[in-house]
């Protein structure tokens, strides 16, 4: 089975209350799976590479062989092809754990694309946020 995974995460402060959002299509691009994650006080860095990993996992528990990863984030991107080191702490962990649910796929293509072509996970993230978010103090 082929798939793209569109991923995105936010936060509202950075750090401040986030959250993550993984959209499967299938080759035709319909809906496969829609995996939204509400993660706490987080970095907006912690969200994005929560996003790929919830969804390389939702990938994977599909039988998913290969797969189009896009994501908006050129950091993970450029992270997650080795023209960038993942220094930070918080992000080492998430960072091994993507390489290796990546090493499941037969086939996998990983392209940064505009934020309006991930426009998907990007609601997702947003309504994950204002489902589960505390309300911002005025």
């Amino acid at each position: 089975m082929e798939a793209t995974l569109f991923a995105d995460g936010g936060s509202r402060g950075n750090p401040g209350p986030a959250a993550s959002g993984a959209v499967l299509l299938d080759s035709a691009g319909e809906l496969v799976e829609e995996i939204g994650a509400y993660l706490g006080v987080a970095t907006n860095n912690v969200a994005e590479w929560t996003a790929l990993v919830i969804g390389l996992e939702a990938a994977g528990k599909r039988g998913i062989r290969r797969l189009r990863v896009r994501l908006d984030s050129e950091l993970v991107v450029k992270q997650l092809r080795g023209e960038y080191r993942v220094k930070h702490v918080d992000l080492q962990p998430l960072y091994q754990r993507a390489r290796r649910l990546l090493r499941d796929f037969a086939e996998v293509d990983i392209e940064h694309v505009p934020r309006e072509q991930n426009k998907r996970a990007d609601r997702l993230v947003n309504r994950v946020l204002d489902q589960e978010a505390p309300p911002r103090a005025k």
